[in-house]
C-alpha cells in the first residue's frame, strides 16, 4: 500500500517510526506536509494538490495534525476522505477532540469519568463558578497542549485573577476543572489502537510542578492498567471517532478521570517506557481497516424508504423487558436487533435466544413504524412531579382557620 503520513517534518521521532515500521512490512510511506497541499473542490471530482502536483493512488492516510495547524490540516483530512482514502483519524474527529470543551460535552453521555468542570463567559459567574468547583482548581486553556496554559489556582482571588486575565486581556476562552488533589502530578496515558490499549506508562512531575507532561520535565514508567482504566481509555478515543489515540487519565479516588484524548499522540516517551512497538501496530490496523472498512449503517441502511436505524435504552415497563429475541417476535415485525450493550459489554449479532433485559440499549434495524412503537417516548422517561393536593374539604377548614385567627 502507498501510506500518506501527513506530518510537518520527516525528521520527528513519531514521523520517523512510522514510516519505519511502513517499510518494515512492504508499504511505501511519503511524508508530506500537510500546510503545502492545495484544495480544490468540484463536484464529483474533489481533488488535492501537493506543491501544485495532483495528489493520486494512495491507500491510507496517517494525519498527524498539531494544534497550531488544526483547522487547515483537517480541510485537508477532510479532502482524503471526500476522495475515498481511509484516514487512520477522520477530520471530524480529529477536531473534536482538540477542542476540550466540546469533546468533554460529547463524553458527559457516556460512561467516562472527568473532572467536573465549568466554562464561563459572564465575568460576573466566576466567583459563583469558582465556588462550586472549589479550590484548589485548575484554569485550562481550551486549546492548550503540552501543558501549556494549565494552571493550578490554590485560592479564589488567585483564581479569579487568573480567569479576568485570560478572558479580558488575552481574549482566551477558559475553562475551570475541580482539582483531583489525590492525583497531584501524576497521570497515565493509555495508547489506544482500534479496539484495545497497546501501550501504557505513568508519568510523574518532578519538584513542586503538577504538570506531568514530558515537555515539562516528567519522568515515565510502565504500568498494567486496570481492566476499568483500559476500559474507560478505548470508550473514551471510540465515543470520539479515534481509531489512534492517546488518552490521559487522573487516578482518582472512585476510578479513572479523563484529563484530555489526544488525536496525534507522540510515541517517543510510550514507546520507551514500555518498550512496545507501537508504530508497527498503527500500520497493522490500517492493514485490517483498509481490507475491512468500517461502514456508517445508519446512512446505508436508511436509503430503503420506510426503513431507519435507532439505538434506545430497554425500560422495565418495555415490552421487550425478560423475553428472548425470537419470543419478542421483532424478525417477524420486520425488525433486526444488531447489538446488545449491556453495562460495559457489547454483544454483536445477539442470537434468537438471548433474553433482554432492563437497562440493555439496543441498536435495531427495520421498519419505521415498528421502532417507533419498541422507542419509549420522550414524555415518558421524564421523572414525574409528585404534587401533593389537598382536598377541598381541607382547602375550606384551612381557610376558615385562618379567617377565624
Amino acid at each position: 500500500m502507498r501510506i500518506a503520513i501527513l506530518s510537518r517534518s520527516s525528521k520527528l521521532y513519531s514521523t520517523r517510526r512510522l514510516k519505519e515500521a511502513c517499510v518494515k512490512r512492504g508499504h511505501q510511506p511519503v511524508v508530506l506536509d500537510p500546510m503545502r497541499f492545495s484544495i480544490d473542490v468540484e463536484q464529483g471530482s474533489p481533488q488535492l494538490y501537493f506543491k501544485s502536483r495532483q495528489v493520486r493512488q494512495f491507500d491510507a492516510v496517517i494525519p498527524r495534525i498539531g494544534a497550531s495547524i488544526t483547522f487547515f490540516g483537517c480541510a485537508v483530512v477532510r479532502q482524503f476522505e471526500q476522495m475515498g482514502v481511509f484516514c487512520v483519524n477522520p477530520s471530524h474527529s480529529i477536531s473534536v477532540s482538540r477542542d476540550k470543551l466540546r469533546s468533554i460535552q460529547v463524553l458527559s453521555r457516556h460512561r467516562v469519568g472527568f473532572p467536573r468542570t465549568i466554562f464561563v463567559k459572564d465575568k460576573g459567574s466566576i466567583v459563583a463558578t469558582l465556588d462550586r468547583i472549589g479550590m484548589p482548581s485548575v484554569i485550562k486553556l481550551l486549546e492548550g497542549t503540552q501543558g501549556i496554559g494549565v494552571i493550578l489556582a490554590e485560592t479564589r482571588k488567585v483564581a479569579e485573577a487568573i480567569v479576568e486575565a485570560l478572558q479580558e486581556g488575552a481574549k482566551q476562552h477558559v475553562l475551570v476543572q475541580r482539582f483531583i488533589s489525590e492525583s497531584r502530578g501524576r497521570d497515565i496515558r493509555a495508547i489506544v489502537c482500534g479496539d484495545r490499549v497497546i501501550a501504557a506508562m505513568r508519568r510523574v512531575a518532578q519538584g513542586d510542578e503538577f504538570r506531568s507532561n514530558l515537555h515539562r520535565g516528567g519522568v515515565t514508567e510502565p504500568i498494567t492498567l486496570d481492566p476499568e482504566y483500559e476500559r474507560t481509555a478505548v470508550h473514551a478515543a471510540q465515543v470520539l471517532g479515534l481509531r489512534f489515540a492517546g488518552v490521559d487519565m487522573l487516578e482518582g479516588h472512585e476510578g479513572p478521570l479523563v484529563m484530555e484524548v489526544n488525536s496525534s499522540p507522540g510515541l517517543e516517551g510510550i514507546e520507551h517506557a514500555s518498550q512496545i512497538d507501537v508504530a508497527d501496530a498503527v500500520i497493522q490496523l490500517i492493514e485490517e481497516e483498509v481490507l475491512l472498512p468500517e461502514v456508517d449503517i445508519r446512512q446505508r441502511l436508511t436509503l430503503r424508504n420506510g426503513y431507519g436505524v435507532t439505538e434506545f435504552k430497554v425500560s422495565p415497563e418495555s415490552e421487550l423487558c425478560g423475553k428472548s429475541i425470537d419470543a419478542c417476535g421483532l424478525r417477524a415485525r420486520d425488525v433486526v436487533v444488531l447489538s446488545i450493550a449491556r453495562e460495559s459489554v457489547t454483544i454483536p449479532n445477539p442470537k434468537d435466544d438471548h433474553v433482554i433485559a432492563a437497562g440493555d440499549t439496543l441498536l435495531c434495524y427495520g421498519k419505521v413504524l415498528t421502532l417507533r412503537g419498541l422507542v419509549p417516548s420522550p414524555l415518558s422517561r421524564r421523572p414525574k412531579r409528585v404534587r401533593k393536593l389537598k382536598s377541598r374539604g381541607d382547602s375550606l377548614s384551612a381557610k376558615a382557620t385562618k379567617t377565624a385567627t
